[in-house]
């Protein structure tokens, strides 16, 4: 079987259209319909189901997209434990980033280090949902993702790096009825409350799912915000509430700053009750599959986090 027929065939199988899997390829249409057809061949089943508006997989083809993946991932990382035995002068890292800020981890003067390090290792840098971002790793797709979730959420196959925990804030305006309180039970929201979210899937949305399903509470109306930024201010302008990681809203810049000097104007943030509320930053990879540059950077990444612990308190 080789090997470019398997990168052809995933080609089609991600765009579902032959024209565009040859152009991502660089092949001619014709040229890339004839490797697909030899690969059928060799795997005595056909892949695709094709009509003149469809491709789809076919059951020989669903059960061949997992494992082609896998075969792919596990060349590419040969390649790269061969490039180490020079000392990682060249290679690539795929690296799937969280979309939150990690309180004690700033993952750009991570890269920036790294880089600094081996500067022959080409990043390939993802951002995405922390579920499908894991999911990715899993697959071989991903090498490493630094991903809001706490460690009973990675999926089983995966090992995890425990980077940051971080306590999450409920952001109200300054005119909500809890407004003058340090801290707050989620269940003392009122009812009609509108609650501000985070893009599903990510696990910031899922660890504030939980903090609602452990105060026995709904998280009542919401809707949904990409930018946390944006939501502290939605919720600054009265309209609705949001919960954050702490470290959105605190700098932790300067000894003696004010830290509700960080919330835009109108806002106040209330530390949530729930010790458990917390969001929680991992570094998940296969450690079955780690290639060389992969290693490299989770210890360059723990090395940040171990140095970047401290007082976290608000």
């Amino acid at each position: 079987m080789d090997l470019r027929h398997l990168r052809y065939f995933l080609a089609v199988a991600e765009t579902r259209n032959f024209t565009q899997a040859a152009a991502s390829c660089y092949v001619a249409q014709s040229a890339l319909s004839q490797q697909i057809a030899r690969l059928e061949k060799d795997v005595g089943a056909r892949l695709f189901s094709r009509t003149s508006r469809s491709v789809r997989l076919t059951a020989a083809g669903e059960l061949l997209e997992p494992l082609a993946r896998r075969v792919l991932a596990d060349v590419d990382n040969a390649q790269a434990a061969l490039d180490a035995l020079s000392g990682l002068r060249r290679g690539r890292l795929r690296l799937g980033l969280v979309q939150t800020r990690a309180s004690s981890v700033d993952l750009v003067e991570v890269m920036a280090d790294y880089h600094a390090r081996y500067p022959g290792i080409d990043f390939h840098v993802t951002n995405a949902p922390s579920a499908q971002m894991a999911a990715s790793v899993l697959a071989g797709d991903l090498d490493i993702a630094v991903v809001g979730l706490g460690p009973r959420q990675v999926p089983e196959g995966l090992d995890h790096l425990v980077l940051a925990v971080d306590p999450l804030m409920l952001i109200v305006p300054a005119g909500h009825a809890l407004a003058d309180r340090d801290t707050v039970d989620l269940a003392d929201l009122p009812e009609s409350h509108q609650l501000i979210q985070f893009t599903r899937g990510s696990g910031l949305r899922r660890q504030v799912e939980a903090a609602f399903a452990r105060a026995g509470v709904e998280p009542g109306q919401h809707f949904q915000v990409g930018q946390i930024h944006d939501m502290i201010r939605l919720a600054a302008r009265g309209i609705g509430v949001t919960v954050v990681p702490r470290s959105s809203v605190f700098t932790d810049s300067a000894p003696g700053t004010d830290p509700q000097g960080s919330l835009p104007y109108g806002a106040r943030a209330l530390r949530v009750a729930d010790e458990a509320a917390v969001h929680t930053i991992c570094a998940v990879h296969d450690s079955k599959r780690l290639a060389p540059a992969a290693a490299a950077f989770l210890e360059v990444v723990e090395r940040h986090a171990v140095g970047g612990r401290g007082d976290q308190s608000a």
